[in-house]
């Protein structure tokens, strides 16, 4: 990885500030890399410059963005207004905008290759006071690899992937582990685990890229309740020339790297991950289909109760609710690791039985597969804008609190709620490794669940109606969640609100201070800045002036 450092005025310069770089700097920043300066643009103007446009299969795909510099999987990001729709002048490019403003999309950057590509944008970014964004793939929830009139360090062709039988730090065998590079995506990372009989800690959407914000914000997997969270499962964030971070080099910034929070710590460029021999899973999928959220609420009720009853096979389960108006949909997908079809449907029958029981019916398939193969994603759909947040429920939640968790869940929905998504991704493994020394919230250790609420919309909707979700997302939606969590409760910094108020407590917990400490040492101008990051707190909401 790289770190460095930006000395400068209170501001840091944008498009048409006397201090830009001029052309004649720019083409020689050009020369200097190669060619490899880009032209940022955002995903709209791309789109536009086609011959017929993006077709709606392409908008909508994460597989077809990550190859756009400009681009995020969800646009708001990269509007303007996408902090505070209520400001002006807006500056908003969307598919088929008829004009296009470049929004919070970087001007300009680098398709680094190298570590040299790097630290050369790095220093540019130095040398004229630039905000510096880093980016691998866009599929970013709080919109913290994109920024206005930014230097993008675009690490998207970071693809090298090595496999190694033995791997040490320092002097300590660590045993089979892999080294991606940060370009690299979950879906092609498993399949290449598969090839050598082996798999790792990853998540199961396309286009993350697990050496990037994934592992930095802690990472948490199907495969989490078995062998813990991602960053738990990480030996050496590094590019082999400039920065390594590990246990025994540089200990406190690879401490701060797992969990700590994406965008904060420089520029990863490679990690290497603990691999495992390779096995079988069961992959359970039953979807629930309802006429009212009542019976969400009832539903949801039901499923805490049954909600330990996949604990000792180190199960991990998505439940997600969704409004798909005039129905709302319920899809459970469970992965049972090293476990036979049979045992899984033994398992999962005291809870569909209870379903049936109560009126309700469900449709349900089964597989047994390669666990890379189960994880396996093709692609990530999105074509709207959307805003998430979120809370972890612990073990005490879930003992006893059946109805409060059922009326939880039809309040949010009466409240308006598109979406609240289950992750049972926690426990086993995850609360054994409290003693491990990262920078993971501690309430990571005794979280059972996090609950996610969703919200999206569309081009057409209004700035207006825009800021009415989003404060309403942050004042009211997480505050439902908050109230069965409990006081100083935690959330996944990759999967949350970036107006989360408390952000400090909220996503880092008793760990701010030393984490603090450590962006002082090794950033201490503050060049790598995100929303709800370290450091924030000390510049505006888009990071460009101090405060």
């Amino acid at each position: 990885m790289f770190v460095g450092t930006v000395s400068g005025p209170r501001c840091r310069t944008l498009p048409g500030d006397p201090s830009f770089p001029s052309a004649r700097q720019i083409a020689a920043f050009n020369a200097s890399v190669g060619g490899r300066l880009i032209n940022v643009m955002p995903s709209g103007e791309f789109c536009n410059s086609l011959l017929g446009g993006c077709t709606d299969a392409e908008w909508s795909s994460a597989t077809f963005k990550i190859d756009i510099p400009g681009a995020m999987l969800a646009v708001n990001w990269e509007q303007a207004l996408s902090h505070d729709y209520t400001s002006t002048p807006s500056s908003l490019c969307f598919r088929n905008s008829t004009t296009c403003g470049q929004g919070n999309v970087p001007v300009l950057g680098v398709n680094a290759t190298t570590a040299a590509h790097i630290q050369a944008g790095v220093h540019f970014a130095r040398e004229h006071n630039l905000k510096v964004s880093v980016k691998s793939t866009g599929h970013d929830y709080l919109g913290r690899s994109t920024a206005k009139g930014s230097f993008l360090l675009w690490t998207r062709y970071f693809e090298d992937i090595t496999f190694h039988d033995t791997f040490k730090v320092g002097q300590k065998n660590t045993g089979s582990a892999v080294t991606v590079g940060s370009g690299v995506h979950l879906n092609g990372l498993y399949q290449a685990a598969k090839a050598q009989g082996k798999t790792y800690v990853g998540g199961s959407a396309a286009t993350v890229a697990p050496a990037g914000g994934y592992v930095q914000g802690a990472g948490h997997s199907a495969l989490s309740p078995m062998f813990g969270l991602a960053a738990e499962n990480v030996l050496v964030t590094a590019d082999g020339k400039l920065t390594n971070a590990n246990e025994v080099f540089n200990p406190d910034l690879f401490w701060a790297l797992r969990g700590g929070g994406a965008g904060s710590w420089g520029v990863v460029i490679s990690a290497t991950f603990i691999t495992f021999p390779t096995f079988n899973a069961v992959y359970h999928q039953t979807v629930i289909q309802v006429n009212n959220s009542a019976d969400v609420g009832k539903l949801a009720a039901l499923h805490a109760q049954h909600i330990f009853d996949w604990d000792s096979f180190h199960a991990a389960q998505y439940f997600y609710w969704r409004n798909t108006m005039p129905t709302f949909t319920w899809t459970i997908d469970t992965v049972f690791p090293n476990t036979s079809i049979v045992a899984a449907n033994t398992s999962l029958w005291p809870f569909l039985s209870s379903v049936l029981e109560n009126g309700f019916k469900f449709k349900s398939s089964i597989q047994l597969a390669d666990i890379n193969d189960i994880l396996t994603s093709s692609d990530d759909i999105n074509s709207s804008e959307e805003i998430l947040g979120s809370r972890l429920w612990s073990d005490d939640v879930y003992h006893g609190n059946f109805t409060d968790i059922g009326e939880t869940y039809q309040r949010l929905f009466d409240g308006g709620a598109e979406g609240v998504l289950g992750n049972l991704i926690a426990g086993g493994q995850v609360s054994k490794n409290a003693a491990i020394d990262s920078a993971i919230h501690p309430k990571w250790r005794t979280a059972k669940t996090h609950i996610i609420v969703t919200r999206t919309w569309t081009d057409a909707t209004s700035p207006t109606d825009v800021e009415i979700f989003r404060r309403d997302m942050t004042n009211v939606k997480v505050p439902i969640l908050d109230a069965l969590a409990g006081p100083g409760s935690g959330s996944y910094s990759n999967e949350a609100d970036l107006r989360e108020p408390n952000f400090q407590t909220t996503f880092f917990g008793p760990h701010y201070p030393r984490l603090s400490s450590i962006k002082a040492r090794y950033d201490p101008h503050d060049i790598f800045i995100v929303g709800a990051g370290v450091g924030s707190e000390r510049w505006d909401i888009d990071g460009l002036c101090r405060v």
